[in-house]
């Protein structure tokens, strides 16, 4: 059962941590290189974005409750890969339901981002807005590579003295 546990832990922070390098590498990248407009490409990246939320938030979910049950209890938040990983889920949270919707209503006032002046007020906090989803996700990135790695060194089996 520890094993299968350790597993389920590897491979829902690996998918996470997978899923958002695919994200930037691949879909960011590939939305502003083949659509004709840069709002089209916005939006197919804003609509990615939220669906690599909602996977974080479930992979975020698995990975504590799998600790909690590997550590028989909640001090299993003690842990630092755990705490890491919760942390994640809190900063994924705050980007899918605060920053993304208002970066929505600005997006949806000013009809067309990149036709709007960027010194227009709704451009200005659409920029500001935007850097700071980019940080959150520069940081959860971070974040669940740091965790993976302590993951897998509390996993690895202890040497006989």
């Amino acid at each position: 059962m520890r094993l299968s546990l350790n597993f389920v832990r590897v491979v829902a922070l690996g998918g996470w941590i997978g899923a958002i390098l695919y994200f930037a590498a691949v879909v960011t990248e590939g939305a502003f290189a083949v659509l004709p407009k840069q709002d089209e490409a916005g939006l197919l990246v804003g609509f990615t974005l939220g669906g690599l939320h909602v996977m974080g938030l479930v992979s975020a979910a698995i990975f504590v409750s799998a600790s909690v049950v590997l550590a028989k209890g909640l001090r299993a938040i003690r842990r630092s890969s755990v705490a890491g990983v919760i942390l994640m889920g809190l900063l994924t949270m705050a980007s899918q339901y605060h920053v993304m919707p208002h970066m929505a209503r600005l997006r949806s006032q000013m009809g067309s981002v990149d036709q709007t002046p960027r010194s227009d007020p709704r451009r200005v906090e659409f920029d500001r807005l935007h850097k700071i989803s980019v940080d959150i996700e520069g940081a959860v990135l971070l974040m669940g590579l740091i965790a993976l790695f302590l993951t897998l060194r509390e996993d690895r089996p202890r040497a006989e003295s």
